[in-house]
């Protein structure tokens, strides 16, 4: 999948079109975590470096296509002016002659800021006119917003159908990265996935249990395993309807010499409280009235030892119930364990990267993703809209 990138572009006197991901979460007009924002900072510089006029695009929540002002992008272009160390105005429509003037007019080295993306309907409808429109705004399209990438709207897909379009820095990395681990990796290849569905990862399992050694299952997928398997799962999430699925997938591992990991033990609680009484019991021991929320001390064991013999490991997904403080001591073990293996490691998926986070591993990984459902459809085989349509090396 190579594609041309920025530094394929003599910039000088350009203006850089720029998709970014500043989908960020937001507490009022209080930005809760900058990391997509400064993810996208080597880009915004290289471009201001290379003598080109910036002007940046994204979306942020669901407006469902209507102006709300509590999705305003006028957060992030402070903070965003902060991070670069100078101001960077938000104007306040992504189209229409008076933007379009705007951006003509942006000198080399500026930098401004789209109001939400999504106030138009037309993006996410991938609307061909609209897609003319944002293209007017610059020389060059260049796609950094890999979070974004497996949606074809009018700012991914569509405007690169009218500019020269090539990846930024971000885009660039996401890609080599997960191409890594996808197209040779070092081996043992190991994969880990969590979450509440086996529904959401069903692609996923079955994309790469043709490709990885050892694929370790947690958080509420695991329990739909489990169930299929003829073990007790009280009232704990999980998918009944998927429970052939489920002794499918436990059939074709064995066939092809994968080791499908489940849980060997589980933390259980009667409900879903920090103050529930929770005990660590075996999977054939979970009592009807309670729920597994977390996995236990044996599987992080098991877990731990397959984990330290791999040479590349993907991470998606939370292994309990992580947003509740006395069920994320699976997830946090497995962080710990990832980062401390000395394998090629690449972490995506919001609680996932978080525990990394939070734990301030976070430079001990090879590579942590920014795009949860990118990743994911990647992870898939599936080719990704945004990337597709930019031009090829």
């Amino acid at each position: 999948m190579a594609k041309r990138t920025i530094r394929d572009i003599d910039w000088r006197g350009k203006r850089a079109l720029v998709r970014v991901d500043f989908n960020v979460p937001l507490d009022g007009d209080r930005i809760g975590d900058d990391t997509r924002i400064r993810a996208a900072l080597p880009t915004i510089r290289a471009l201001r470096d290379g003598g080109a006029a910036v002007v940046l695009m994204s979306h942020l929540g669901r407006p469902k296509g209507q102006v709300d002002t509590r999705y305003s992008l006028a957060p992030v272009a402070r903070r965003l002016g902060e991070l670069l160390g100078d101001e960077v105005p938000l104007l306040p429509d992504c189209v229409g002659p008076a933007i379009e003037a705007a951006a003509r007019g942006l000198a080399p080295g500026r930098v401004v800021l789209l109001e939400n993306l999504r106030f138009h309907p037309e993006e996410e409808r991938n609307d061909a006119g609209f897609a003319r429109q944002l293209a007017a705004l610059g020389d060059v399209f260049v796609n950094d917003a890999f979070g974004a990438a497996h949606r074809a709207h009018a700012s991914t897909e569509g405007v690169a159908h009218h500019l020269p379009a090539v990846a930024g820095l971000l885009l660039e990395r996401e890609l080599a990265a997960l191409g890594r681990a996808l197209g040779d990796p070092e081996r043992p290849f190991v994969t880990i996935l969590g979450g509440a569905k086996v529904s959401d990862k069903i692609g996923v399992i079955e994309n790469l249990l043709g490709q990885v050694d050892a694929l370790l299952i947690g958080g509420g997928m695991a329990n739909t395993f489990l169930d299929a398997r003829g073990e007790p799962i009280g009232r704990s999430l999980a998918e009944p309807d998927k429970a052939d699925l489920a002794r499918d997938l436990l059939r074709r591992a064995a066939e092809r010499g994968v080791t499908l990991a489940l849980p060997e033990d589980v933390v259980v609680a009667p409900e879903l409280t920090a103050e529930a009484p929770r005990r660590t019991v075996g999977v054939a021991e979970v009592p009807d009235d309670a729920a597994i929320y977390d996995i236990g001390p044996r599987t992080v064991a098991r877990y731990r030892e397959l984990i330290g013999g791999a040479r590349t490991i993907v991470w998606n997904g939370p292994m309990g119930v992580f947003e509740v403080a006395p069920f994320a001591e699976g997830t946090r073990a497995i962080a710990e364990a990832v980062a401390g293996s000395g394998a090629f490691t690449i972490v995506g998926g919001g609680d996932s990267v978080a525990a990394i986070e939070q734990a301030g591993l976070a430079d001990r990984i090879s590579h942590v993703s920014t795009g949860g459902g990118a990743s994911l459809e990647f992870l898939e085989g599936r080719e990704l809209p945004g990337v597709a349509a930019l031009d090829d090396e």
